[in-house]
């Protein structure tokens, strides 16, 4: 059997290859400037540390080399970003030399070659050298310059690999990413984290394998755009949440869908509202939101567990995790949270900011409990 095929579907089959192949030509063109800038940045490196001119070095070297190349991309700016880039990723030289079939000059590699001593330039113009190189350079890096040149500006490396593979495993834009760094993700996850949690971010992202993983410590919704004011109502925020849910769902975390806002359930001919009811994939789980403009009081905390419980009872099915309860206070106190709440209860509290937090403040707060931890050894 056939199946007509009109004009206006051809147009659109156009439209759609043409886009496809578009994003894939624009995706081919920012990995190869990461590798390129890789390239000047280890360049430029070898040059100070190897090259004949030593009085060549640092500004000096940069300015004089990017009016020289005049190149697009490579300005005074663009080359210093290039030889950070390189520094902060240098180790991808060793990866190169051990995985791949490329020999690469002793001196790129910081070893001495003796007799067999070879300059970077005389074995980078070997035929068919450069395209392997940057071939095999092209499987290192996911993501785009853009994103890179945000993550230069963290100075912590194991907060800017974080935000890496973060970034990597949740495919955020440049302007997602700006968002995460400027709103402290990495200290606000490590701040309700031990030792070894704090590690793991590091080496590995977000990890959600308990209900604590989903916890961040204050979540900022800076996004909604209300003013620090006490005028506005639990129903404004709970509003303002709906209508950038995207946005809200972001600074949620991973593996989150949204189900339900204002979710009736009856009991004993008593009608009872949940804020917002999201569920979790990654946890197969039920979480359950209610927003607390002021101060988070005793009785909030049980009213959410009779949420979780009725959830747990009538809601989830058997093959389903137990029912995640979270509370949102614009003020709470630990000490309450603490003695109200049973060790093993699925209730979480956290704060909640309109504005985004000090990062000097949070970094403060985390070195204090890594400290404490016994994490400055």
């Amino acid at each position: 059997m056939t199946h007509a095929f009109d004009f206006e579907s051809l147009v659109e089959l156009c439209h759609k290859t043409h886009e496809e192949t578009q994003g894939r030509a624009a995706r081919s063109v920012d990995l190869a400037l990461v590798v390129r800038n890789w390239l000047f940045g280890w360049y430029i490196v070898e040059f100070e540390q190897n090259g004949a001119d030593r009085a060549e070095y640092g500004v000096e070297l940069i300015n004089k080399l990017a009016d020289k190349l005049a190149i697009k991309g490579c300005s005074r700016r663009g080359l210093a970003l290039s030889r950070k880039f390189y520094r902060c990723h240098s180790e991808i030289l060793q990866t190169l030399s051990a995985e791949s079939h490329i020999e690469l000059p002793g001196k790129a590699l910081g070893v001495s070659l003796a007799a067999s001593d070879q300059s970077l330039t005389a074995h980078l113009g070997q035929p068919g050298i450069l395209q392997t190189l940057s071939a095999e350079l092209a499987q290192q890096f996911v993501l785009g310059w853009s994103h890179h040149v945000a993550l230069l500006t963290i100075d912590n490396p194991d907060e800017r690999r974080f935000y890496e593979i973060e970034a990597a495993q949740n495919q955020w834009s440049v302007r997602e990413l700006e968002r995460q760094i400027a709103s402290s993700l990495f200290e606000r996850l490590a701040l309700s984290r031990d030792k070894e949690e704090i590690r793991t971010l590091s080496r590995q992202g977000q990890v959600i394998e308990k209900a604590a993983d989903l916890i961040k410590n204050p979540m900022v919704l800076e996004f909604l755009g209300l003013e620090e004011k006490p005028a506005y109502s639990e129903s404004d925020l709970e509003s303002a949440i709906i209508d950038r849910l995207g946005n809200f769902l972001l600074e949620l975390g991973k593996g989150f869908l949204f189900e339900a806002r204002q979710k009736r359930f009856t009991f004993d001919n008593d009608h009872f509202y949940v804020d917002l009811v999201f569920y979790n994939r990654l946890l197969r789980c039920y979480v359950l939101i209610d927003l607390k403009r002021d101060k988070l009081a005793h009785r909030d905390l049980g009213q959410m567990q009779m949420y979780v419980n009725y959830f747990d009872r009538f809601v989830k099915t058997a093959d389903e995790l137990p029912t995640i309860g979270i509370l949102l206070a614009h003020r709470k106190n630990d000490a309450l949270v603490e003695l109200t709440l049973p060790k093993d209860a699925n209730i979480f509290a956290s704060k909640y900011q309109l504005y985004l937090p000090s990062k000097e403040e949070l970094k403060a707060q985390l070195e204090k409990i890594q400290a404490e931890l016994g994490g400055g050894e």
